[in-house]
Order: C-alpha cells, then structure tokens, then sequence
C-alpha cells in the first residue's frame, strides 16, 4: 500500500482508508474519496502540487497534502 501522493501519472489505484485529522478526512469523504473507490492519476504539477485524479468520473484537484493523507493500493 502507498499514500496517493507517491503514485505516478496513469496509475490506477483503490482507496484503502483515510488517515489524518477528522476535518480532512470527512472534506475527503465527501468529494468521493471512500473506501474501495477507484481512482486514476490524470496529472501532477511539475513540484507534485497539485495532483489532478479522476474518481467516480470526477476530476479533483488536491493538494499533495490532502494526496499523503489517503491510503491506495494499486491496480494493476
């Protein structure tokens, strides 16, 4: 298992959980970041901030601090 912030433009990964303080995680919960969700990387910035990913046919756009929070396996 990785944290979102770690995986590589074109990965496809499954949310396992999310950790981190109670405000972030229900932000997150709310934008479609639940668990067994799927997600894609679409694209990062060039220093990693921001990362854009596709999830539930959603593109979001997080912070890679709100990314480091969340706990993916990859799908490969």
């Amino acid at each position: 298992m990785k944290r979102l912030s770690e995986l590589s433009i074109g990965t496809k990964a499954k949310v396992v959980k999310i950790e981190g303080h109670h405000l972030i995680k229900r932000r997150l919960l709310d934008m479609g970041l639940v668990p067994q969700s799927e997600i894609f990387i679409e694209k990062k910035a060039p220093l990693g901030d921001p990362i854009d990913v596709v999830v539930k046919n959603y593109h979001l756009s997080l912070r890679k601090d709100e990314a480091s929070v969340v706990i993916v396996e990859e799908i490969k």
